[in-house]
């Protein structure tokens, strides 16, 4: 499809003892016609070095910026799952209190001092979601909440602010200048740019034919693109490059997929 490319320039993977599924030790990936390597099925954690500073990259789909001790996630998308009941389409309603849940788990593993959010943190109008995502909010009176906002933060700037949230359309700190569309624009200058928006994935094909897409973690040389947070989101498949790192989620691990 043009876009669905991965372990460099081609996208082709085959099964290593397990036709037909993925193999929980590891798979061949086809970087050129008639060349394989072995891909190892990745780490609970990666330690990735951007800037001289130390990220974690988490299955959760998170980033945990070690020496600032703050989170980094993306596109939760809070209140998406209330539009679309109201509209009366079955989708579970406990499903974002779980995706909070899995956050509140993160951070009582990490005890980040703040965590930003970049962009996408309520799905546009107010609904009755807005009132868990507050009592989460609620519970860690001692993190700082930053919300960069996105296209779908529509509500009134009070609504954040009055839930202890502190906004910014764009956010510098350190080495790294944070928003939520990754515009080439803001990438000209001395910051690196982290940001979310499109969700990136990359599609891995089997030699049967058969093919999974993972949500991924997308670095170029001055830019970084985060994998949506929620599960209840689309995905966009990016393009595999030589200059291009990128680290697939597959269950409770990441991989590292074209190293």
């Amino acid at each position: 499809d043009g876009t669905a490319v991965t372990c460099g320039r081609v996208g082709r993977c085959q099964i290593l003892n397990q036709p037909g599924s993925f193999s929980t030790t590891g798979l061949f990936c086809a970087l050129d016609p008639g060349i394989f390597v072995f891909l190892d099925m990745g780490e609970r954690v990666v330690e990735w070095e951007l800037q001289g500073e130390r990220l974690l990259l988490l299955p959760e789909k998170a980033i945990f910026w070690a020496e600032q001790q703050i989170l980094i996630v993306s596109d939760l998308h809070i209140g998406k799952v209330g539009h679309f009941r109201k509209a009366g389409i079955a989708i579970p309603k406990l499903l974002e209190q779980e995706e909070l849940s899995v956050l509140s788990d993160l951070i009582e593993q990490y005890q980040p001092r703040r965590i930003i959010f970049l962009g996408d943190l309520f799905h546009s109008e107010h609904n009755d979601d807005w009132n868990w995502l507050v009592l989460w909010c609620e519970l860690f009176p001692g993190v700082e909440m930053i919300l960069v906002k996105g296209n779908h933060d529509i509500l009134h700037r009070d609504y954040y602010t009055n839930a202890g949230f502190k906004v910014h359309d764009e956010l510098v700190m350190g080495p790294f200048k944070f928003t939520h569309e990754p515009r080439a624009e803001d990438c000209q200058g001395e910051f690196y740019c982290i940001s979310g928006h499109i969700h990136p994935a990359v599609k891995l094909r089997g030699a049967g034919r058969q093919s999974t897409v993972l949500s991924c973690f997308y670095f170029k040389k001055n830019q970084a693109i985060l994998p949506a947070f929620a599960r209840f989101t689309g995905k966009y498949c990016l393009q595999a490059a030589e200059s291009v790192d990128i680290f697939g989620v597959l269950g409770s691990k990441v991989l590292h997929l074209n190293a």
